[in-house]
């Protein structure tokens, strides 16, 4: 699928991740306000066409947060913004509906991104205690005031943390997980070595400066404090189970870690980028969204299969037509049960509504700079972060270069995009 105008990558900035709960203080608009300044800072931008960024964790005063982070930023006021949400997928879906409208010819640039903290998440109460708070707020006067707190009991006083689960399930993304994991055969020992194999990546492309441009510090932090370069296969295999205290194979060491942090990526038209002298680090080909019906059995994590397969087909390529492969690793055994899924005929047939098997990657392109496991997951922002990793890899290469990124998310679903190195490299 060929768009109507070639979409230019011109370049991305994330805040470094953080683990939640430690270093960070900062909202999500705060945070999102200061990727955009990050990014307006390097390009020179004073206004863009279009901003859509995303967050989950999301609070009830934020309805309106991405524009309210233009609002806050450098960007000139007259910069038109709004939200997206779309689970972990939310930062590519992001990016895919801004390169859609510039593809088009809608608008000639824009900015995708998201930003997620769990440290700064917001308090509820109980359905009833909430009733209860809002007949208070309307009260008229002082005694109807009194009268309505004697019908407060103690429980109605203790908040209410959300996790996150599957609203039609009960189970959390960890617990989903390890159903696929069980189903697919997927052992400890492999779920170990890919997490081990994205801490050694991640530590090597910070050794090497990939990072040194992407990663721009933020509140006294100018490195992702996830990332273990020391960690160990021994160490990986002392670690508990996480989610099936009893015979369960995901651990904290082999799962993305609660995250907080932000990313944004900047967007064009190839003609804008060219002649106001932009770089174009990649273009962006095709992307595509899928869903599943996990409720009825189907794994919840599994919907990137579909998508990728969707968009391969659309696309006549195959599997195997790419250079990297940024998938990201929400938890190693999703990619793993990804990976064996592709490569099992009857699945692909059965499922996918293929005539044989998609096949295996070469596991050595794969998250070759470090992706969730070591880096980090703020899940609206993964998606940004992804694409502006495979962006830059792709500019570091060879002319010929494509890169797929595959995104799982909560509710069943799958987000995917095939970007692709420019000529001139």
């Amino acid at each position: 699928m060929s768009s109507v105008r070639r979409v230019a990558i011109v370049g991305g900035v994330r805040t470094p991740f953080v683990k939640s709960f430690g270093k960070y203080k900062a909202t999500n608009q705060e945070m999102q306000t200061e990727v955009l300044n990050q990014l307006a800072k390097r390009f020179h931008i004073q206004r863009v066409d279009e901003v859509v960024m995303g967050t989950i964790t999301k609070a009830g005063t934020d309805w309106n947060m991405a524009r309210e982070a233009v609002l806050g930023s450098t960007l000139d006021n007259s910069t038109p913004a709004f939200d997206l949400q779309r689970a972990c997928g939310t930062g590519l879906s992001a990016l895919i509906m801004v390169a859609n409208k510039i593809s088009l010819g809608q608008i000639e640039c824009g900015i995708a991104g998201g930003s997620d903290t769990n440290t700064k998440v917001s308090l509820e109460f109980s359905r009833q205690a909430s009733d209860k708070f809002i007949q208070l707020s309307r009260s008229r006067s002082t005694g109807e005031m009194l009268r309505m707190m004697t019908g407060f009991r103690p429980k109605d006083f203790k908040p209410t943390v959300h996790g996150i689960t599957e609203p039609r399930t009960g189970k959390s993304m960890g617990e989903h997980c390890e159903l696929m994991a069980k189903e697919w055969k997927i052992a400890r020992e492999e779920q170990d070595q890919l997490a081990f194999e994205s801490h050694q990546n991640g530590a090597k492309a910070y050794g090497e400066g990939f990072y040194n441009d992407m990663v721009q510090p933020f509140s006294n932090v100018d490195k992702d404090d996830i990332l273990r370069p020391d960690t160990t296969l021994e160490k990986l295999a002392k670690l508990r189970p996480a989610f099936d205290k009893q015979n369960g194979t995901l651990t904290a060491g082999n799962s993305s870690a609660m995250t907080d942090g932000a990313s944004a990526i900047y967007l064009a038209s190839e003609d804008y980028a060219k002649k106001h002298g932009l770089p174009i680090l990649a273009f962006f080909k095709d992307g595509q969204s899928s869903a599943v019906d996990y409720v009825k059995g189907f794994g919840l994590l599994m919907a990137p299969t579909l998508a990728v397969s969707q968009l391969l087909e659309r696309n006549h390529m195959s599997l195997q037509d790419f250079d990297f492969y940024e998938i990201h690793e929400a938890f190693a055994a999703q990619v793993l049960c990804t990976l064996k899924a592709w490569e099992d005929e009857k699945f692909c047939r059965d499922f996918l509504g293929r005539k044989q098997a998609l096949g295996s990657i070469d596991r050595s392109k794969m998250n070759t700079k470090g992706s969730s496991l070591a880096l980090g997951h703020p899940f609206a922002a993964t998606g940004a972060r992804i694409a502006t990793t495979l962006a830059q890899l792709l500019s570091q290469s060879g002319s010929s270069s494509k890169g797929l990124i595959s995104i799982c998310t909560g509710g069943g679903m799958g987000v995917a995009a095939i970007l692709e190195a420019p000529e001139n490299k």
